[in-house]
């Protein structure tokens, strides 16, 4: 029956998530596991429970269940097929000083050939903490940004501001003081006679307190409606002698416009450009005036984001999965501080920006501009992302690309907004990938191959080491090295027969079908506006011998 076949689908799945928890999940736990892995909640109607803990009492050849401080516990029950990976599991450490030791002792660093199915001996990176994802360890700054809050209001205060849990064992953490110490950059811990108290830095703080001083340019604060003779509108014209460049049209927040053109309007000083005026000057004042709005001058309309320099060949670089479609299709980040700040601050400046009602509705696109290839941004949840517009699905809604993300998502059009020519500098984040050397033993990957590999990549910091790039797609192996011994992805697939090791590099099928990076990206270099944002070198390392 559909209910059997349900169940012995979601026992595989409930296995494999509470074989990667290796303290165990609580029963909410597992269901915000299950949410962020599969995109859906547990199937529980369907299957005829009214509860979590009902539903893994009917496999008692799967979960074990105890108790922990008055707490339930669930633990998977390996079976023959996922020992291996138990084990593995069961190996991984809670510290990392040990693997910073392991890898400073490996001093020859050799890379695969094509008769070697496991690579060995590689130069690892030392196992770091856990990393929250950039939205994360953004919204944490934002919720701290207006005044500083007591670690035991965290919870209640996060729940209020973003409308779900902070929930951060989702993220690879093992306990709050963790998560605390991997944003030690940015966040604060002051002991006081109340608690523990959370403040944003200072830098940031002071950053954050100055953008929010009412002195935005006039590029930020553009007419309400064209009313010709009012004083806010000569205030709100932007200045502007020419066609926008890159590095004279973006004016960045809270810098004041020096030089400007003044004239007199029926005794009104006022600073504006006579071409931006919805009518004309005359001895009289105005005669007449335009109700059609134009296009901002610095709105993007017809160029693209250019990508992330390619990285060297053997080259191994430390990165985080951020999207996945399949071990032949994910997206990853480059770990860097650098890039990671750029695109936080990025984000910073988007939000202050399009959060001011008269701005975002200065750069609302018309009907016209909404077209595939258009590079925009959109809000989600408060915050502004670079998009492409992909397709139109309708009257209301279009499909987009996230060029620093690497997920396509339909949102509404009334959602969209034209991006400003500042924030085409930086790069696209999203490098797309490919698992290098391995095929599916099926022709595609199966569910249980891809929710393995879902599971390996999970908000954790992994070595990569680059092979080669295959039409813009970068082919790359995969190393967690926060266990005992280093765990190669490509290995763990092949060991539980969901992949063959083929020694070479298949084109990935996924990519073939669409690759909205080849699409709506240009590559590095045939960009002028490019800022090259290169990998920390620390974790950039190339083999001493390259031809070893």
């Amino acid at each position: 029956s559909k209910q059997a076949q349900l169940m012995e689908v979601l026992k595989k799945e409930v296995r494999a998530m509470l074989i990667a928890a290796k303290a165990g999940l609580t029963p909410e736990q597992l269901e915000e596991q299950y949410v962020a892995m599969v995109c859906k909640p547990l199937p529980l109607r369907d299957l005829g429970f009214q509860s979590t803990l009902e539903l893994v009492t009917q496999m008692p050849e799967v979960v074990r269940i105890s108790s922990k401080n008055g707490t339930l516990i669930l633990k998977a029950i390996a079976d023959d097929s996922t020992k291996g990976i138990a084990k593995l599991v069961a190996n991984q450490k809670v510290k990392t000083r040990k693997a910073s030791k392991k890898a400073a002792t490996k001093a020859n660093p050799t890379f695969p050939t094509k008769n070697s199915k496991n690579p060995q001996s590689f130069q690892t990176l030392s196992a770091r903490t856990p990393v929250l994802p950039a939205t994360v360890k953004a919204e944490l700054q934002d919720l701290l940004s207006s005044s500083p809050l007591l670690l035991m209001d965290l919870d209640k205060a996060f729940l209020r501001r973003f409308g779900r849990a902070f929930q951060y064992r989702q993220y690879g953490f093992l306990s709050m003081s963790e998560v605390l110490r991997s944003v030690s950059d940015s966040i604060v811990v002051e002991q006081t006679k109340a608690g523990s108290l959370l403040v944003l830095r200072k830098y940031l703080a002071s950053t954050i307190e100055h953008e929010e001083e009412p002195q935005a340019s006039a590029a930020e604060m553009p007419p309400l409606e064209p009313i010709c003779e009012t004083e806010s509108f000569y205030q709100a014209a932007h200045v502007m002698d020419s066609e926008p460049s890159v590095q004279t049209q973006a004016v960045d927040l809270g810098v004041h416009i020096n030089q400007v053109r003044c004239w007199k309007v029926e005794g009104k000083r006022c600073n504006l450009i006579p071409a931006l005026l919805p009518g004309r000057v005359s001895g009289s004042g105005f005669e007449q005036c335009s109700s059609t709005p134009e296009i901002p001058p610095d709105a993007v309309q017809d160029r693209s984001l250019c990508s992330l320099p390619p990285l060297k060949r053997r080259c191994l670089v430390g990165v985080i999965v951020e999207f996945i479609v399949s071990p032949s299709q994910f997206y990853i980040h480059i770990c860097s501080t650098e890039a990671s700040y750029k695109l936080q601050d990025l984000m910073f400046e988007m939000r202050h920006v399009y959060s001011h009602k008269v701005a975002s509705d200065k750069y609302i696109m018309p009907e016209s501009a909404v077209r595939p290839g258009q590079l925009c941004c959109v809000m989600v949840s408060k915050w502004w992302y670079r998009v492409i517009i992909h397709r139109v699905i309708n009257d209301q809604e279009v499909e987009v690309f996230y060029a620093d993300y690497g997920h396509l998502q339909i949102v509404q059009k009334s959602w969209l907004r034209f991006l400003k020519w500042h924030y085409l500098k930086l790069p696209a984040q999203a490098i797309p990938c490919s698992l290098a050397w391995v095929k599916p033993v099926e022709g595609t990957w199966s569910s249980a191959a891809i929710l393995l590999f879902k599971h390996l990549c999970c908000f954790k910091e992994l070595v990569g080491i680059v092979d080669e790039y295959v039409d813009g797609v970068l082919y790359l192996f995969l190393c967690d090295t926060s266990t005992k011994e280093d765990v190669y992805f490509h290995s763990v697939l092949s060991d539980m027969g969901y992949a063959d090791v083929c020694g070479e590099n298949v084109p990935s099928q996924e990519f073939e079908e669409l690759n909205p990076s080849a699409l709506y990206v240009q590559p590095s270099g045939k960009q002028g506006n490019a800022e090259v944002v290169e990998p920390d070198l620390g974790l950039q390392q190339e083999s001493r011998d390259a031809d070893n």
